[in-house]
């Protein structure tokens, strides 16, 4: 029995163990464009870091650009409007924007775009560009009041809704309201997932945790 214990605990520790950003796609210490080969750098520093307030020692150039988001079919979020990206989706875009350069750290303009599906070896898919009309919306408000309004979403302040002892609020919102792509994706790859995702979507669980359909 204890045998068979140690066994199980040993696992899950080598689970947690290889769920790091380094086994992720989101480790580019072999990509041209970073010679240093730092995993952390291009987007962190400990050291004269800029004054991003959403993001700790962000060490990135945020992009400029301006996005067109989606406004698609019974928009109830926000009114039936959605602004620009803002918060933690706007330092994603830094990378995924088709503009801002992916070397564009640590002080330097950077000249590496990341223009292309396969800028990366494996990080196929990787490339919004500005146009986010066909992609699903971000920055957006998602609280109790928009369930009243919205009644085909779960409430994300409910018991449970994210998984047991979990709310959506606490696992996807970061305690607040505001959906971004961190809601749905893990930057850091902390949960392992296919796409960096903070949950697995088999049989659409990820779209089902949000949407009461």
């Amino acid at each position: 029995m204890k045998k068979a214990l140690f066994i199980l605990l040993s696992l899950a520790f080598a689970a947690g163990l290889f769920a790091l950003i380094s086994t992720s796609l989101h480790n580019f210490n072999g990509d041209a464009w970073n010679p240093g080969g730092e995993i952390c750098e291009p987007c962190h520093t400990p050291h004269a870091a800029l004054a991003v307030t959403d993001a700790p020692l962000w060490n990135h150039a945020a992009t400029a650009e301006v996005f067109d988001q989606y406004l698609g079919y019974d928009m109830d979020a926000d009114g039936g409007t959605v602004g620009e990206p803002a918060g933690i989706s706007l330092l994603c875009l830094s990378c995924h924007d088709g503009v801002t350069a992916l070397d564009a750290f640590g002080g330097a303009a950077g000249d590496a775009v990341n223009n292309s599906l396969t800028s990366h070896d494996t990080l196929t898919g990787s490339v919004f560009g500005t146009d986010l009309t066909n992609d699903h919306p971000i920055s957006i408000t998602y609280d109790t009041a928009l369930t009243g309004v919205d009644t085909e979403l779960h409430d994300p302040s409910g018991a449970n809704t994210f998984s047991a002892g979990v709310t959506i609020q606490d696992a996807m919102l970061g305690g607040g309201d505001q959906l971004e792509c961190s809601s749905c994706h893990d930057v850091h790859n902390t949960s392992a997932l296919t796409s960096l995702l903070r949950k697995a979507n088999t049989a659409s669980a990820l779209c089902l945790t949000c949407h009461d359909k």
